[in-house]
């Protein structure tokens, strides 16, 4: 596979430790590449402006700017790559606001390096990533939530119950965006 055919990624992280084990992690992928690294959120918000990577890696505990606040920040500009959380956090808060706040993803740090790099293959090709160990916090912040929630399909836009009838067919999430 060449150089140009290679998913890149940015990491963001504020533990110099971490960030160099899962770069050499991803070098041992043919298929994804580390092309900028920052341990903070400012950093990693200058550095994705000026790389627009597929895929940046995010840490959500960071001293300074957290990784919600430079979610939101990257959310703000025109980034063509997709944000994926990386925490040691299982906490249902920190998982909900991160997905509701834009993250294409919610992984846990204490995965296994073989599923790390699947999922990052996963979220690279376009595919919502959550770590295994979270189903049943999403399932418990739903089943919570659908008590006091009082939106039903009828208050969906046209263009949202297309996408849902896609979804229910199974298409994966290229072949929805293309329609």
């Amino acid at each position: 596979m060449s150089q140009q055919e290679r998913a890149t990624i940015l990491l963001i992280d504020d533990h110099p430790m971490l960030r160099t084990g899962v770069k050499q992690l991803i070098s041992m992928a043919p298929d994804i590449q580390v092309i900028g690294e920052a341990s903070n959120g400012a950093q990693g918000i200058e550095l994705a402006e000026s790389l627009d990577p597929d895929l940046i890696l995010l840490d959500l505990n960071m001293p300074g700017m957290n990784g919600l606040e430079t979610l939101d920040k990257l959310r703000e500009k025109s980034l063509s790559g997709r944000v994926v959380v990386f925490s040691v956090s299982n906490h249902e808060e920190d998982v909900v606001t991160a997905l509701k706040r834009g993250a294409d993803g919610y992984l846990l740090k204490d995965m296994e390096p073989e599923d790390l790099l699947k999922a990052l293959q996963q979220a690279a090709a376009g595919e919502m990533v959550l770590s295994e160990a979270l189903t049943p916090v999403l399932a418990a912040s739903l089943r919570a939530n659908r008590a006091t929630s009082d939106r039903d399909i009828s208050q969906l836009t046209p263009r949202e119950r297309d996408i849902l009838k896609l979804i229910a067919q199974g298409l994966p999430n290229k072949m929805i965006a293309r329609r």
